[in-house]
């Protein structure tokens, strides 16, 4: 089957599956929005600009964790000046890996699939190379992917960015099917979890690069 033709089926298993998985999560969303709101009373859902396939910039969800405004506490190079950032609601949802499932908002618009690279800040984005971005943004950003089942938030970027590539060069639906039934195992076991940034000790990408960033 021809690359184009699994995409195609890809993006329909996306919507499908993210629909049912929706349905079945609503009794718990309301359980988790009852208890970040009984927390702090702060808003119950993260939302942030992220670059998504071909480099379209889309807005990502994702159940809020931290205290409201967390980043004034983050200095110019993006290190934690405070401790206990994460909420005590907030640390239970990175526990079980339930953050993340807002996404499947992003899979049903169509921004992302249930498996491909991570959606990228803007920021970091501009310190790829040409190659990179052209390379990795040919695929509709995931909830998780290959890089996510070798080590997770604890690898280099530089590792994730070639997990990536590798992805994007090699998908098929064989490949997604193996990723899926991996990362059943890494959120089982609890595996790579950062409770709070740590880019001190994962960000080894060189500096912004500036050049035009249109679509690849």
């Amino acid at each position: 089957m021809s690359r184009q033709n699994q995409l195609f089926i890809k993006h329909i298993l996306d919507r499908i599956l993210a629909l049912a998985l929706l349905l079945a999560a609503i009794p718990v969303w309301v359980i988790i929005t009852v208890a970040i709101k009984r927390e702090d009373g702060g808003p119950v859902f993260f939302c942030q600009e992220r670059i998504g396939e071909h480099c379209k910039i889309f807005t990502i969800y994702k159940f809020r964790t931290m205290i409201v405004d967390a980043d004034r506490f983050l200095d110019s190079n993006g290190r934690v000046l405070k401790k206990d950032r994460v909420t005590k609601v907030g640390r239970v949802l990175r526990f079980l890996s339930l953050d993340e499932t807002p996404q499947l908002l992003n899979i049903i618009k169509g921004e992302m699939s249930i498996i491909g690279p991570r959606p990228m800040l803007p920021a970091l984005f501009e310190r790829l190379s040409h190659d990179q971005q052209k390379k990795r943004m040919t695929m509709r950003p995931g909830v998780t992917g290959l890089a996510q089942i070798h080590g997770r938030n604890t690898l280099k970027w530089s590792q994730r960015i070639e997990y990536d590539i590798q992805y994007a060069e090699n998908y098929s639906l064989k490949l997604d099917l193996i990723i899926l039934l991996k990362t059943v195992k890494v959120v089982l076991f609890r595996e790579g979890i950062v409770v709070d940034r740590n880019p001190e000790q994962v960000d080894d990408l060189p500096p912004t690069q500036i050049r035009d960033h249109k679509e690849p």
